[in-house]
C-alpha cells in the first residue's frame, strides 16, 4: 500500500509527516504528546481532527450527539469543491491541502475517495474559471458539451440546459463510505467516540481533558456563543445509480441543481436557503427530482432517501483559531465551513493541529 504524506507544522515551524494510509508515525520519538483532547462533533471535521490527533499519540476522545453518517456531513454530496465558505485567502488553501490528501486517498479503494470529472455550469451567464482552478487542470466546456448546439448523440449532450460551463478532476468522498472510514481509523490509532451526548456550552466538557476541540458545526451558535453562525438547509435525494453518468453536474444558479453518482447510488440536489428546518420536505423532494431529471434527459428515478442537512456558513468567515475556556483550557474552534466541509477538512486538521500544540 503507497504511503499517504501529509505535512503538519511542529511548534517551532519545522515540518512532519504523517502516513494517512495506514496511520503509522514519520517523526522522531520526542514529539509524542501527552494531553487529553476532546473534540465536540463527529461530522468530517470531528473525524479528521480526530484522526490527525489520535495518530500523533494525543490521547483523543470524540463528544457528540450523533457520528458519522447521522450528522450534516452525511447528508452532503462531497464532492471536493469550496462552495458556500469565506473568505477566499484563507478557503483556498486550506482546500488546496486537502485536495493533495483526498488525491492520495484516492488510491486506496476502502477509504471511498475517488476522482471524478465534475461540470459546472450557469444557465445565463458567462462562467468565470477560478483561478485556483486553472494549476489543477480546469477546461472550459465546448458549446456541444453545455448543450447550445444539439447533438444526435443523447450520450454525449447530457440533456443539458445551459450556457457555459467549466470541467475538473477533483476528489468525491462517498459519504456512506468515507465517514466510517474515518471514524474505524480514528479508533485504530486508539481514539474514542461517546455517541448521545450533548453539551449546552463547551465548559461542561470533562476537565480531565486538557484541549477541547470545537467542531460542533451549527451547534456552535449555542456553544461558543457565535450569532454569526447560520444555517444554510440544504435538501437532497438519493436515487439509484444513473447508468451513463460517469461525472459530477452542478449548477450554481437557481434553482441550485447537481446530480452526483456514486459508488451505489447518485445524489440529487439540492436546495441552499438560511433555515433550520431539518425535515425533508415534498415538494423540494418533487422539485429536484423533476428538475435532475430534466437536465440528464431521463425518466423520473425511484427516490430512495431523502437528507437534510444544515451547512454550517459563518457570515464573518470560518472560525478557526486558539482560544481559552474560563477554566484556562486549550480550546481550538473550527466550525463555520458552510458547504465546504469536505474540501476544506484535512487542511483545517492541520491547523488543528498546530494550535493544540502550542
Amino acid at each position: 500500500m503507497r504511503a499517504v504524506a501529509l505535512q503538519f507544522l511542529e511548534t517551532n515551524g519545522a515540518p512532519y509527516s504523517k502516513n494517512l494510509a495506514d496511520g503509522s508515525a514519520i517523526r522522531p520519538y520526542y514529539l509524542e504528546m501527552d494531553r487529553k483532547v476532546a473534540i465536540v462533533g463527529a461530522g468530517v471535521a470531528g473525524l479528521t481532527c480526530g484522526v490527525a490527533l489520535a495518530e500523533r499519540d494525543y490521547r483523543t476522545a470524540i463528544f457528540a450527539k450523533e457520528i458519522g453518517r447521522q450528522t450534516t456531513s452525511g447528508a452532503a454530496a462531497a464532492v471536493w469543491f469550496p462552495y458556500d465558505a469565506q473568505p477566499a485567502e484563507k478557503v483556498i488553501p486550506w482546500a488546496l491541502r486537502t485536495f493533495d490528501v483526498l488525491v492520495e486517498l484516492a488510491r486506496i479503494p476502502e477509504t471511498g475517495v475517488s476522482m471524478i470529472e465534475t461540470r459546472q455550469f450557469l444557465r445565463t451567464d458567462e462562467i468565470q474559471i477560478p483561478d485556483w482552478a486553472i494549476p489543477l487542470g480546469a477546461q472550459r466546456l465546448s458549446s456541444v458539451a453545455t448543450g447550445l448546439w444539439p447533438v444526435r448523440d443523447r450520450a454525449r449532450r447530457g440533456g443539458y440546459r445551459f450556457k457555459s460551463g467549466f470541467s475538473l478532476h477533483v476528489p468525491l468522498t462517498d459519504t456512506t463510505i468515507y465517514l466510517d472510514y474515518l471514524a474505524a481509523r480514528f479508533l485504530k490509532a486508539g481514539g474514542e467516540i461517546h455517541a448521545n451526548v450533548r453539551f449546552e456550552n463547551l465548559e461542561e466538557v470533562d476537565s480531565k481533558f486538557d484541549v477541547v476541540i470545537d467542531c460542533a458545526g451549527i451547534g456552535a451558535r449555542e456553544l461558543a456563543r457565535d450569532a454569526d453562525l447560520e444555517p444554510h438547509r440544504g435538501q437532497v435525494v438519493i436515487v439509484p445509480k444513473i447508468d451513463g453518468l460517469s461525472y459530477a453536474i452542478v449548477c450554481d444558479d437557481a434553482p441550485l441543481m447537481y446530480a452526483i453518482p456514486r459508488t451505489n447510488d447518485c445524489v440529487f440536489g439540492g436546495t441552499n436557503e438560511v433555515s433550520d428546518n431539518l425535515a425533508a420536505d415534498p415538494a423540494t423532494t418533487d422539485r429536484i427530482v423533476a428538475e435532475c431529471s430534466g437536465v440528464l434527459k431521463i425518466e423520473r428515478p425511484r427516490v430512495i432517501a431523502e437528507r437534510v442537512g444544515l451547512r454550517p456558513f459563518r457570515k464573518s468567515g470560518v472560525r478557526l483559531e486558539r482560544d481559552q475556556l474560563p477554566d484556562g483550557r486549550i480550546v481550538v474552534h473550527n466550525y463555520g465551513h458552510g458547504g465546504a466541509g469536505f474540501t476544506l477538512s484535512w487542511g483545517c486538521a492541520r491547523e488543528v493541529l498546530y494550535f493544540a500544540t502550542l
